[in-house]
């Protein structure tokens, strides 16, 4: 899949998820349920995917967990907050660039409608 299509299906998958769930939940229900939403759409996902940090030459595998990996190109951290921060930003945009990931997207399922918890951010290679 080219990485736009994997982008519309996880929107769509996202939207899907929170119109049967409603805002509230925490975030691993979410992340559960926007999982299987991805795999019975035939989008590949991963869930819970390591990253190590490399410093100085070394590799350190300091627990840094990707919440979904779609189609091994798309990083979707799953929230469940009143507001997004800039933390929250930064972390995504910190696991696109451990990983050398194009494309991420910070869904924030705690919200009335979901198109206003979708933040799509782009790691500049």
């Amino acid at each position: 899949m080219g990485i736009e299509e994997v982008a519309s299906e996880v929107v769509d998958a996202a939207i899907k998820v929170h119109r049967e769930m409603g805002p509230g939940l925490l975030e691993g229900v979410y992340e559960a349920c926007l999982e299987y939403e991805l795999r019975t759409r035939g989008v590949p996902v991963l869930r819970q995917v390591g990253l190590p940090v490399v410093y100085s030459g070394v590799t350190l595998d300091q627990g840094y967990r990707v919440d979904l990996l779609a189609d091994q190109q798309v990083v979707l951290e799953v929230k469940s907050t009143q507001i997004i921060t800039v933390l929250h930003e930064a972390q995504l945009l910190n696991y696109l660039k451990l990983g050398s990931f194009k494309l991420g997207f910070l869904l924030n399922f705690n919200v009335k409608l979901m198109k206003d918890g979708i933040k799509r951010m782009v790691n500049r290679l």
